[in-house]
Protein backbone atom coordinates (compact mmCIF):
# COMPACT_ATOMS: atom_id res chain seq x y z
CA UNK A 1 0.00 0.00 0.00
CA UNK A 2 1.63 3.20 -0.78
CA UNK A 3 -0.11 6.64 -0.55
CA UNK A 4 2.10 10.24 0.06
CA UNK A 5 1.04 11.54 3.77
CA UNK A 6 2.61 12.89 6.86
CA UNK A 7 3.61 9.99 9.07
CA UNK A 8 6.12 10.06 12.84
CA UNK A 9 8.36 7.92 13.96
CA UNK A 10 6.99 4.36 15.06
CA UNK A 11 7.43 2.55 18.82
CA UNK A 12 7.30 -0.69 20.22
CA UNK A 13 3.43 -0.37 21.59
CA UNK A 14 1.75 -1.37 18.77
CA UNK A 15 3.24 -4.68 17.90
CA UNK A 16 1.55 -6.30 20.75
CA UNK A 17 -1.51 -5.54 18.57
CA UNK A 18 -0.64 -8.22 15.44
CA UNK A 19 -0.56 -11.77 16.41
CA UNK A 20 2.50 -13.50 15.85
CA UNK A 21 5.01 -10.31 16.59
CA UNK A 22 4.54 -10.29 20.09
CA UNK A 23 7.63 -13.09 19.84
CA UNK A 24 9.74 -10.97 17.95
CA UNK A 25 13.05 -10.88 19.31
CA UNK A 26 14.18 -7.47 21.08
CA UNK A 27 16.95 -7.08 18.07
CA UNK A 28 14.08 -7.80 15.43
CA UNK A 29 12.08 -5.67 17.18
CA UNK A 30 14.41 -2.99 17.57
CA UNK A 31 14.89 -2.99 13.70
CA UNK A 32 11.13 -2.85 12.35
CA UNK A 33 10.58 0.45 14.63
CA UNK A 34 13.71 2.06 13.23
CA UNK A 35 12.54 0.93 9.49
CA UNK A 36 8.83 2.12 10.08
CA UNK A 37 6.84 4.86 10.80
CA UNK A 38 3.50 5.55 12.11
CA UNK A 39 0.87 6.99 9.10
CA UNK A 40 -2.33 8.77 9.34
CA UNK A 41 -4.80 8.37 6.13
CA UNK A 42 -8.29 10.35 6.09
CA UNK A 43 -11.49 8.53 4.82
CA UNK A 44 -12.45 8.13 1.35
CA UNK A 45 -8.15 8.22 0.34
CA UNK A 46 -7.46 6.06 -2.40
CA UNK A 47 -4.57 3.92 -0.69
CA UNK A 48 -3.49 2.12 -3.89
CA UNK A 49 -4.84 1.59 -7.45
CA UNK A 50 -4.24 -0.86 -10.58
CA UNK A 51 -0.60 -0.41 -11.85
CA UNK A 52 0.81 1.01 -8.91
CA UNK A 53 4.00 -0.40 -7.50
CA UNK A 54 3.50 -1.69 -3.74
CA UNK A 55 6.21 -0.13 -1.96
CA UNK A 56 5.00 -0.26 2.20
CA UNK A 57 3.60 -3.45 4.10
CA UNK A 58 0.75 -1.51 5.88
CA UNK A 59 -0.48 -2.89 9.33
CA UNK A 60 -3.64 -1.68 10.44
CA UNK A 61 -3.88 0.64 13.50
CA UNK A 62 -7.04 1.62 13.34
CA UNK A 63 -9.90 2.55 10.58
CA UNK A 64 -10.97 0.25 7.61
CA UNK A 65 -9.22 -0.25 4.03
CA UNK A 66 -11.77 -1.46 1.43
CA UNK A 67 -9.83 -3.36 -1.27
CA UNK A 68 -11.95 -3.93 -4.52
CA UNK A 69 -11.99 -4.73 -8.43
CA UNK A 70 -13.45 -3.25 -11.09
CA UNK A 71 -14.68 -5.35 -14.32
CA UNK A 72 -13.93 -4.25 -17.65
CA UNK A 73 -18.35 -3.35 -17.96
CA UNK A 74 -17.40 -1.12 -14.74
CA UNK A 75 -18.76 -3.33 -12.10
CA UNK A 76 -17.23 -3.01 -9.04
CA UNK A 77 -16.67 -6.44 -6.90
CA UNK A 78 -15.56 -5.81 -3.00
CA UNK A 79 -12.73 -8.59 -2.38
CA UNK A 80 -12.37 -8.14 1.55
CA UNK A 81 -11.79 -5.42 4.10
CA UNK A 82 -8.80 -4.71 5.98
CA UNK A 83 -9.32 -4.01 9.74
CA UNK A 84 -7.12 -2.70 12.60
CA UNK A 85 -5.00 -5.62 13.71
CA UNK A 86 -4.83 -7.06 9.89
CA UNK A 87 -2.84 -6.24 6.82
CA UNK A 88 -3.45 -6.72 3.02
CA UNK A 89 -2.87 -9.82 0.96
CA UNK A 90 -2.80 -8.12 -2.17
CA UNK A 91 -0.22 -5.81 -1.03
CA UNK A 92 1.91 -8.79 0.87
CA UNK A 93 1.56 -10.61 -2.70
CA UNK A 94 2.53 -7.68 -5.00
CA UNK A 95 5.86 -7.18 -2.58
CA UNK A 96 6.49 -10.81 -2.54
CA UNK A 97 6.25 -11.35 -6.19
CA UNK A 98 7.61 -8.00 -7.10
CA UNK A 99 4.07 -7.08 -9.61
CA UNK A 100 2.25 -3.97 -9.75
CA UNK A 101 -1.30 -3.68 -7.63
CA UNK A 102 -4.17 -5.11 -9.47
CA UNK A 103 -6.79 -3.65 -7.36
CA UNK A 104 -7.52 -0.85 -5.16
CA UNK A 105 -7.58 0.35 -2.03
CA UNK A 106 -10.13 2.78 -0.41
CA UNK A 107 -9.86 3.82 3.31
CA UNK A 108 -13.41 3.68 4.52
CA UNK A 109 -12.86 5.58 7.79
CA UNK A 110 -9.80 7.54 8.81
CA UNK A 111 -6.96 5.19 8.88
CA UNK A 112 -3.89 4.73 11.08
CA UNK A 113 -1.36 2.23 10.23
CA UNK A 114 2.50 1.41 10.49
CA UNK A 115 3.99 1.30 7.25
CA UNK A 116 7.00 -1.47 6.85
CA UNK A 117 8.78 0.08 3.67
CA UNK A 118 9.90 -2.54 1.13
CA UNK A 119 13.93 -2.37 2.14
CA UNK A 120 12.81 -3.15 5.76
CA UNK A 121 10.31 -5.77 4.80
CA UNK A 122 12.70 -7.81 2.74
CA UNK A 123 15.24 -7.67 5.25
CA UNK A 124 13.25 -9.27 7.89
CA UNK A 125 11.44 -11.57 5.75
CA UNK A 126 14.85 -12.99 5.13
CA UNK A 127 16.51 -12.61 8.42
CA UNK A 128 13.43 -13.39 10.91
CA UNK A 129 11.72 -16.63 11.45
CA UNK A 130 9.07 -15.35 13.24
CA UNK A 131 8.42 -12.19 11.14
CA UNK A 132 8.37 -14.27 8.14
CA UNK A 133 5.79 -16.59 9.53
CA UNK A 134 3.73 -13.18 10.11
CA UNK A 135 3.55 -12.24 7.48
CA UNK A 136 2.80 -15.83 5.55
CA UNK A 137 0.18 -16.52 8.34
CA UNK A 138 -2.01 -13.26 7.75
CA UNK A 139 -1.49 -14.05 4.04
CA UNK A 140 -2.67 -17.53 4.68
CA UNK A 141 -5.92 -16.65 6.30
CA UNK A 142 -6.86 -14.24 3.55
CA UNK A 143 -6.30 -16.58 1.09
CA UNK A 144 -9.12 -18.83 2.49
CA UNK A 145 -11.15 -16.20 2.57
CA UNK A 146 -10.77 -15.43 -0.99
CA UNK A 147 -11.66 -18.97 -1.76
CA UNK A 148 -15.24 -18.33 0.34
CA UNK A 149 -15.46 -15.12 -1.72
CA UNK A 150 -15.27 -16.86 -4.87
CA UNK A 151 -17.36 -20.12 -3.58
CA UNK A 152 -20.21 -17.15 -2.66
CA UNK A 153 -20.30 -15.82 -5.71
CA UNK A 154 -20.58 -18.76 -7.96
CA UNK A 155 -22.56 -21.31 -5.66
CA UNK A 156 -24.39 -19.74 -3.16
CA UNK A 157 -27.97 -18.06 -3.97
CA UNK A 158 -28.06 -14.23 -4.11
CA UNK A 159 -31.05 -14.03 -1.95
CA UNK A 160 -29.20 -15.89 0.99
CA UNK A 161 -25.55 -13.58 0.20
CA UNK A 162 -28.28 -10.29 0.82
CA UNK A 163 -29.64 -11.47 3.92
CA UNK A 164 -26.48 -12.37 5.38
CA UNK A 165 -24.79 -8.71 4.54
CA UNK A 166 -27.58 -6.97 5.72
CA UNK A 167 -27.12 -9.00 9.40
CA UNK A 168 -23.30 -8.11 9.38
CA UNK A 169 -23.35 -4.69 7.91
CA UNK A 170 -26.71 -3.37 10.25
CA UNK A 171 -25.73 -0.95 13.25
CA UNK A 172 -27.29 -0.98 16.63
CA UNK A 173 -30.58 0.31 15.45
CA UNK A 174 -31.20 -2.29 12.77
CA UNK A 175 -30.50 0.15 10.07
CA UNK A 176 -27.53 -0.46 7.00
CA UNK A 177 -26.33 2.70 5.78
CA UNK A 178 -26.08 1.85 2.17
CA UNK A 179 -27.35 2.47 -0.94
CA UNK A 180 -28.08 -0.44 -3.74
CA UNK A 181 -25.28 0.67 -5.75
CA UNK A 182 -22.91 -0.08 -3.11
CA UNK A 183 -24.74 -3.42 -1.71
CA UNK A 184 -24.48 -4.77 -5.32
CA UNK A 185 -20.97 -4.19 -5.25
CA UNK A 186 -20.13 -5.94 -1.66
CA UNK A 187 -21.96 -8.76 -3.23
CA UNK A 188 -20.40 -8.46 -6.74
CA UNK A 189 -23.49 -8.16 -8.39
CA UNK A 190 -26.06 -5.43 -10.52
CA UNK A 191 -27.69 -3.25 -8.95
CA UNK A 192 -31.05 -4.33 -10.35
CA UNK A 193 -30.38 -7.65 -8.54
CA UNK A 194 -30.37 -5.79 -5.36
CA UNK A 195 -33.53 -3.44 -5.88
CA UNK A 196 -35.28 -7.20 -6.98
CA UNK A 197 -34.48 -8.61 -3.73
CA UNK A 198 -35.00 -5.94 -1.62
CA UNK A 199 -38.59 -5.77 -2.75
CA UNK A 200 -39.05 -9.04 -1.94
CA UNK A 201 -37.30 -8.68 1.44
CA UNK A 202 -39.63 -5.60 2.17
CA UNK A 203 -42.67 -7.81 1.14
CA UNK A 204 -41.68 -10.70 3.26
CA UNK A 205 -42.09 -7.87 6.76
CA UNK A 206 -38.22 -8.06 6.66
CA UNK A 207 -36.73 -4.67 5.93
CA UNK A 208 -37.94 -0.85 5.23
CA UNK A 209 -36.37 1.08 2.62
CA UNK A 210 -35.39 4.81 2.39
CA UNK A 211 -32.70 6.72 0.87
CA UNK A 212 -29.44 5.77 1.40
CA UNK A 213 -30.10 3.05 4.16
CA UNK A 214 -32.11 0.23 4.45
CA UNK A 215 -33.89 -0.96 8.26
CA UNK A 216 -34.19 -4.57 9.21
CA UNK A 217 -37.86 -5.30 10.81
CA UNK A 218 -37.83 -8.54 10.45
CA UNK A 219 -34.04 -9.89 12.01
CA UNK A 220 -35.62 -13.25 12.63
CA UNK A 221 -36.37 -14.06 9.21
CA UNK A 222 -33.34 -12.73 7.52
CA UNK A 223 -31.72 -15.24 10.15
CA UNK A 224 -33.80 -18.22 9.07
CA UNK A 225 -32.83 -17.26 5.24
CA UNK A 226 -29.50 -17.82 6.53
CA UNK A 227 -29.59 -20.51 8.62
CA UNK A 228 -31.86 -22.67 5.99
CA UNK A 229 -28.46 -22.83 3.81
CA UNK A 230 -26.22 -23.55 6.28
CA UNK A 231 -24.41 -20.18 5.64
CA UNK A 232 -21.38 -19.47 7.37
Amino acid sequence: MTTPRSDTPADTDWMDRFEGLQRLPEAIRADLVTGSRIISVPAGTQVFQPGQSADNLLLLLDGTVRVQQKSETGREVLLYRVHAGESCVLTTACMLAFEKYSADGIAETDVTAVAIPRATFDDLVTRSPVFREFVFTAYSRRITDLFTLIDDIVFQRMDVRLASRLLELADDHDTVHATHAVLASELGTAREVISRTLTDFHRRGWVEQSRGQVRLTGRAGLERLVRSTGDR
